[in-house]
């Protein structure tokens, strides 16, 4: 399974708020929920989130075996 809790601390660390993913970026709320209940968003969501923080896709997703 692909979570994203890495995401939280990412974008903490490079002082990224939620609002300005929404706000400045055009993130949609939807997508941020689904980010928070780890469920499905596409490879455009994360080559996106990765280019606006300035991140690897490992900063911010990984797997865990269920």
């Amino acid at each position: 399974m692909i979570v994203f809790d890495k995401l939280w601390s990412t974008l903490k660390e490079k002082g990224i708020s939620q609002y300005s993913l929404i706000k400045n970026h055009g993130i949609s709320t939807g997508q941020l929920d689904r980010l928070r209940k780890n469920g499905n968003v596409s490879t455009y969501t994360l080559n996106q989130l990765c280019s606006i923080i300035g991140c690897k896709l490992e900063d911010i997703a990984e797997y865990k075996e269920d």
